[in-house]
């Protein structure tokens, strides 16, 4: 039995059922038509009464007349799984948007399918066993490694390069890394969709990623459920005893997403603004990020930070579900310090002798307290300047400077902006470059020789 819609309010479409027939289930779709014949997904989102189902569009309600029947497919909302869905660009429904044809996989998975015989990887429940993924970013590798099978963060303010960062991390781990690549871009531009589509194909890496857009001109509905597919696209590979790197950008619009659908039903919001729900739906996605026996889920998720506030309670409730948490600054932007990471304000939970050895653990350590020191003297330099400091300050302050300059790198994926041809730097000339610079191999070279660098040789000078 088909209903008829009564009330079209934006993305929120209410839908008035017989008394004699049984409500569809929350989450089940319905289909519907506007006056022109184009097919609109519904999802249900909540029963009022006993006669109305209060659905989501996942698509524009544009020209939907009121009255129009909604039929009752009996289904949640399935996309492809499989490798057919390699070198393809879908819609939160699975369908393509690549303007290649349809996507003829022989599988479908529903999105909010719950997962069943999960298992933590054995090797991890026993702590230790873990295995890193070189980024080439030496940033990352040396203070906030990779691990696979963990949930990571880039958080910024509006323009301090979070999508830059992880396109670069997609570029570098994907080259290097053998295994699947889902890429879900939620409430983001288009133009960068296309950009990143482009660089997958000009790499060479496209034969092994696949991109689920719920775009910023889409419905609160796509944009929110957009994660959900991307996630079943994972999940369904991880069955396959694949690693799958799994990349979001960006998760506060999925929350924003959220947001919006609680205000559109009518929802009381929560003391700051936010939906009542925010904790459960940002918990229903990443405790799907699981690594099993075999196959696992490596998350890099970009997190949009409104007005640079870190405590804005979505970002908080992010915070909690990630191992490693890496902060954009805008003073180090403003500095030119690219990528522009706060390394004091980030932090890592995979930075442990028992993750990445006792060697690269203590090297760090000692980078970051001297980058602490350094911040500490900035502003007595500021006021007295710098010949006043003590020797042994002294030291710390320009050693402090050199450690700073070489933390920033050329990205590949910026080169056509920057002019300066991208750098790859190992895991191992890294933290031997850093090892130099502590011990004071290269006190007698200006710090500014050290600024768009790669690695650094035992007899560096600067020159290029």
């Amino acid at each position: 039995m088909n209903g008829r819609i009564i009330s079209i309010q934006g993305p929120v479409v209410d839908v008035e059922f017989p008394e004699t027939v049984e409500l569809p289930g929350i989450y089940e779709v319905l289909k519907t038509k506007t006056r022109y014949g184009a097919e609109v997904i519904l999802e249900v989102m909540e029963h009022v009464g006993e006669t109305l189902a209060r659905c989501i569009a996942l698509k524009s309600t544009l020209d939907i007349p009121r009255g129009a029947l909604a039929e009752v497919t009996g289904d949640v909302v399935q996309i492809p799984v499989g490798d057919e869905v390699f070198r393809r660009v879908m819609n939160v429904m699975g369908e393509p948007i690549d303007g290649q044809g349809p996507i003829n996989a022989k599988v479908r998975r529903p999105i909010r399918k719950p997962r069943k015989n999960m298992h933590l990887n054995p090797e991890e429940e026993k702590g230790h066993s873990f295995e890193l993924l070189e980024t080439g970013i030496k940033v990352i590798d040396l203070l906030f490694p990779l691990v696979k099978g963990t949930k990571n963060g880039v958080l910024g303010g509006a323009a301090l390069g979070k999508s830059t960062l992880t396109l670069e991390l997609i570029h570098n781990v994907i080259e290097k890394h053998q295994g699947a690549c889902i890429f879900t871009g939620v409430g983001e531009r288009i133009r960068e969709g296309h950009e990143l589509y482009n660089e997958f194909i000009s790499t060479g890496v496209i034969d092994r990623v696949a991109l689920i857009y719920g775009q910023m001109n889409e419905s609160p509905g796509a944009r929110f459920e957009a994660v959900m597919s991307g996630i079943t696209l994972a999940e369904y590979l991880q069955e396959q005893k694949k690693d799958v790197l799994f990349f979001a950008d960006s998760i506060f619009r999925f929350a924003q997403a959220g947001m919006e659908i609680s205000t559109l039903l009518g929802h009381i919001p929560s003391e700051t603004g936010y939906q009542p729900t925010l904790a459960s739906e940002m918990s229903e996605f990443h405790e799907r990020i699981r690594s099993q026996r075999e196959g696992s889920i490596t998350s890099v998720e970009a997190v949009y930070v409104p007005a640079d506030d870190l405590t804005d309670p979505a970002v908080v409730t992010i915070f909690s579900y990630l191992d490693s948490i890496v902060v954009l600054s805008r003073a180090r932007m403003q500095a030119g310090l690219y990528p522009a990471v706060d390394p004091v304000a980030s932090s890592s939970a995979n930075l442990d002798p028992a993750i990445v050895g006792r060697s690269h653990f203590e090297t760090a350590q000692e980078v970051t307290r001297i980058l602490n020191k350094l911040e500490e003297l900035k502003h007595i330099v500021a006021v007295i300047g710098v010949d006043e400091l003590s020797r042994g300050d002294k030291l710390i302050y320009f050693r402090g400077l050199k450690l700073q300059n070489f933390m920033t790198q050329p990205f590949f994926t910026a080169q056509t902006h920057t002019g300066i041809p991208g750098e790859y730097v190992s895991i191992e000339k890294t933290l031997e470059s850093c090892r130099w610079i502590l011990e004071g191999r290269f006190d007698q070279v200006t710090e500014d020789k050290f600024y768009m660098v790669g690695s650094v040789e035992r007899d560096f000078t600067g020159k290029k």
